[in-house]
């Protein structure tokens, strides 16, 4: 469940500032000592202005402090074949750490409280990866646990 590029869906996600659970994609970014993990929460809200769009790829905009990967909904996702149904968007700034001891207790049952939606494409995770290294929006701590091999 948390090995680097899995993407797991939990059904609801327990956001830790207290907002309504609702169903989530979890993208592991670096799994820390199976202590911590650093992961992100992709999401279809699209916060990036008309004029620097993309449909696939890295987005950096250092004047607005921000950053983003973009992956359409026909790019192929993870090694199994699937795609995600919307364009999804992964910001920078919403890079978070979790406890693993936490997150097994909150979400204890695989394909009940979870599902292993599937392992990131390799190629992609590194983009991902390396789009979120790039950047000045990304927290200085989180670009060098990234950079960590």
């Amino acid at each position: 469940m948390f090995k680097e590029g899995t993407i797991v869906y939990f059904d609801p996600f327990y956001f830790k500032n207290g907002n309504t659970a609702k169903p989530k994609y979890f993208i592991v970014l670096k799994n820390l000592e199976d202590i911590n993990l650093l992961a992100s929460l992709p999401t279809r809200r699209d916060s990036i202005p008309k004029k620097e769009e993309v449909d696939n790829g890295c987005v950096e905009l250092p004047d607005i402090n921000l950053n983003c990967f973009v992956i359409s909904n026909n790019t192929e996702v993870t090694e199994s074949g699937k795609y995600f149904d919307f364009k999804t968007y992964i910001y920078g700034h919403q890079i978070y750490m979790y406890e693993i001891e936490f997150l097994k207790e909150v979400y204890p049952l695989e394909n009940t409280d979870y599902q292993i939606w599937g392992q990131m494409k390799r190629q992609l995770f590194f983009s991902l990866i390396d789009c979120l290294i790039k950047s000045k929006s990304v927290k200085r701590k989180y670009r060098k646990l990234l950079s960590k091999s």
